[in-house]
């Protein structure tokens, strides 16, 4: 279990630092591609929610529940998933694409 831990907070400390370290839209790409996310989902949260001030509040609990693999539901990620439902409700992603594309923004 401990591994796993390691392990995931390694993965989320990878994309930590290419998030700050590229563009936009590469970042975008490479967060998506990891988790095998379909690419519409991501731009639909991206291009829609960037200046969203309840989305942004989210990223910390976004990594969190990214982190641990969906063990930790925060209080704003669940607010955020909901807001983002209510505003695209067509949008097909999961929790877990979802969350990895608020960390993306």
């Amino acid at each position: 279990m401990n591994v796993i831990k390691t392990l995931s907070l390694a993965g989320l400390l990878a994309l930590a630092g290419t998030a700050s370290a590229t563009s936009f839209v590469v970042t975008t790409d490479a967060v998506v591609g990891a988790v095998g996310a379909t690419s519409e989902a991501s731009s639909d949260v991206s291009s829609s929610f960037t200046d969203d001030k309840i989305v942004l509040a989210a990223r910390d609990d976004a990594a969190a529940f990214v982190a641990t693999q969906g063990e930790i539901r925060g209080v704003r990620l669940e607010a955020a998933l909901q807001h983002i439902r209510q505003q695209v409700p067509a949008l097909q992603g999961d929790d877990m694409q979802l969350a990895t594309a608020i960390l993306s923004l």
